[in-house]
């Protein structure tokens, strides 16, 4: 069931899913129709799940699900990655890197794999300013305080050398 996603309470769980690529307007309108059938049919042991999503940046989609109650079913785990994906299928975007990353070049949302990131680091394509986004995160209300963050806040800072 399908909620307002301010009306998840903040130590629900959330999901990141960071596109390897823009998307393009045409896909963010699939997408989100995508989304919404899947979620308002999502079940945990047979039971609804109150959740909700939002597409971040045309890069990130972020769904969340109110789990205060009842936890999320391992099926429903599962049901939620097998649906991102076919997503990725669909679009021919990966989403289910978490390891790679996305940072903040100005107002524009980046993303390099590690590899890449590292040389940046290395030829000071990165500052210690920079911003990157914490994908890791698990709780709803890490998303206002812990996504985007500063690089030497994140498990990247040690890369950066002061």
């Amino acid at each position: 069931m399908i909620v307002g996603f301010s009306t998840i309470p903040e130590e629900s769980k959330i999901w990141v899913f960071p596109s390897n690529r823009k998307f393009y307007p045409q896909e963010t309108e699939e997408i989100t129709t995508k989304l919404e059938t899947f979620l308002s049919s999502w079940k945990s042991d047979r039971n609804e799940i109150e959740c909700s999503y939002l597409i971040k940046h045309d890069r990130f989609i972020l769904v969340t699900a109110n789990d205060t109650e009842n936890s999320v079913s391992l099926e429903a785990h599962d049901a939620l990655t097998s649906f991102i994906i076919e997503l990725e299928k669909k679009f021919e975007i990966v989403l289910l890197d978490k390891i790679n990353v996305c940072y903040k070049q100005g107002e524009f949302v980046q993303y390099k794999d590690i590899i890449e990131f590292k040389k940046m680091i290395k030829s000071k394509g990165v500052s210690e300013k920079t911003i990157v986004f914490n994908n890791m995160i698990t709780i709803k209300e890490e998303l206002r305080y812990n996504w985007e963050i500063n690089i030497m806040e994140s498990w990247l800072g040690r890369l950066v050398k002061k």
